[in-house]
C-alpha cells in the first residue's frame, strides 16, 4: 500500500510551500507563551502576563477572519506582507515597552496590534484546496495540516520559553517576529501555488457573514471551548514550572500535551472511516472533555498541604 503522505507530496510545489508554511506558522505558538515568559520576569506578575498574552490571542481571533476575508478578495501576494510587518512591528515595540518598564496599558495596546497576525496556517490549507481540488487526497492534505500545526505547537513552545530563559526575556517573542518575516517573504513569492482570488459567479461582492450560519457558530463555540483548554494550559504550565524551580520545564509539559494530538492527527489521515464527520466531531470532543478532567483534579489537589504538616512546612509548598 502506497504512502499516502508519500503520494500527497508529489503535488507540484506542495513541498515547497509547506516549507514555507512552517516558518510562517511558528511565531503563532511562540508569541503567546513568549509573551508570558517575558511579562512574567520582567514585572513578576502572572496576571499582567496572562492578560497581556490574552488580549494579543484575543486580537488575533477577530483580526484573523477580516485578514483572510481580505486575502479572498485580494490575493494572498497583496494582504500577507503590509499585515505581517504590521504585526511585527507591534511585536517590537511591546518588547520595547517591556524592557524599559512603559505603563502597563502600553502592553496591552501593543499587544492587540501586534494580534493582527495572519493565519498561515489558513494560507497553506488554501494552497492544498487549490492544488487538490476535487481529489480524495484532500482528507490526507488536512490530516497532515493538523499534525503541521500541533508539531509547530510541540517546538514553539519549549523554543519560546527556552530562549526568554536561556538567553534575555524578550528572545522568544523577538525571535518569533523574525520567523513571521522570513516565513512570509519564502511563501508569498510562490506564485505558481497561491490560490486565485475568490470571484462570486454572478460578478457581486459577497456580502453578510458567515458565522449566521448556525452550524458554524456551534463549531466556534466547539473551538472556543477548546480554545479555553489550550490557554489555560499556557499559562498554568509557566507557573507551575517556575514554582517548582524549573521555568524550561513548562515548553516540556506543552510539547508533550500537543505531540499526542499529532499522533492521532497522522493515524487519521491514513485512514478511510465511514463515520459521518458531525459524530466524529462530537466523539473527538467529548474525549477531549474527559481526558482533560484527570489534569484538573490532579491540579487541585497538589495545592493541598497534607493534614499533618505545620503551618511553618505548609508554607514551604509550592
Amino acid at each position: 500500500m502506497a504512502n499516502p503522505y508519500g503520494v500527497l507530496f508529489r503535488t507540484p510545489g506542495s513541498r515547497a510551500f509547506t516549507a514555507a508554511g512552517f516558518v510562517a506558522r511558528m511565531p503563532l505558538s511562540m508569541a503567546g507563551i513568549g509573551i508570558i515568559a517575558m511579562v512574567s520576569q520582567m514585572r513578576g506578575d502572572y496576571g499582567l502576563a496572562g492578560a497581556v498574552s490574552a488580549t494579543f490571542t484575543l486580537s488575533m481571533a477577530l483580526c484573523g477572519p477580516r485578514i483572510s476575508r481580505a486575502v479572498d478578495r485580494r490575493g494572498q501576494s497583496r494582504v500577507l506582507p503590509p499585515v505581517a510587518g504590521l504585526s511585527v512591528m507591534a511585536l517590537g515595540a511591546l518588547l520595547l515597552c517591556a524592557r524599559y518598564d512603559a505603563p502597563a496599558w502600553t502592553l496591552f495596546g501593543c499587544a492587540a496590534v501586534a494580534g493582527a497576525m495572519p493565519n498561515m496556517a489558513a494560507m497553506v490549507r488554501a494552497r492544498w484546496t487549490h492544488a487538490l481540488k476535487g481529489s480524495d487526497r484532500l482528507h490526507t492534505a488536512y490530516s497532515l495540516e493538523s499534525v503541521v500545526d500541533e508539531l509547530t505547537f510541540v517546538v514553539g513552545p519549549a523554543l519560546s520559553v527556552a530562549l526568554c530563559t536561556a538567553l534575555f526575556p524578550e528572545a522568544g517573542p523577538l525571535v518569533a517576529g523574525v520567523l513571521l518575516v522570513l516565513g512570509v517573504l519564502m511563501f508569498v513569492p510562490q506564485k505558481r501555488t497561491e490560490p486565485p482570488v475568490a470571484r462570486p459567479a454572478d460578478g457581486r461582492p459577497h456580502t453578510g457573514s458567515a458565522i449566521r450560519s448556525g452550524a458554524l457558530r456551534l463549531l466556534a463555540l466547539t473551538l472556543v471551548a477548546g480554545g479555553a483548554i489550550v490557554g489555560t494550559v499556557d499559562v498554568v504550565s509557566v507557573s507551575f514550572a517556575e514554582q517548582q524551580g524549573s521555568p524550561a520545564g513548562a515548553g516540556i509539559v506543552l510539547s508533550v500535551y500537543a505531540a499526542g494530538s499529532a499522533v492521532a492527527g497522522l493515524v487519521f489521515g491514513t485512514l478511510r472511516l465511514r463515520t459521518p464527520l458531525p459524530r466524529l466531531l462530537v466523539l473527538g470532543t467529548a474525549g477531549t472533555a474527559l481526558t482533560t478532567l484527570p489534569c484538573c483534579s490532579s491540579g487541585t489537589s497538589s495545592r493541598c498541604p497534607p493534614p499533618s504538616s505545620s503551618r511553618d512546612s505548609s508554607s514551604r509548598l509550592p
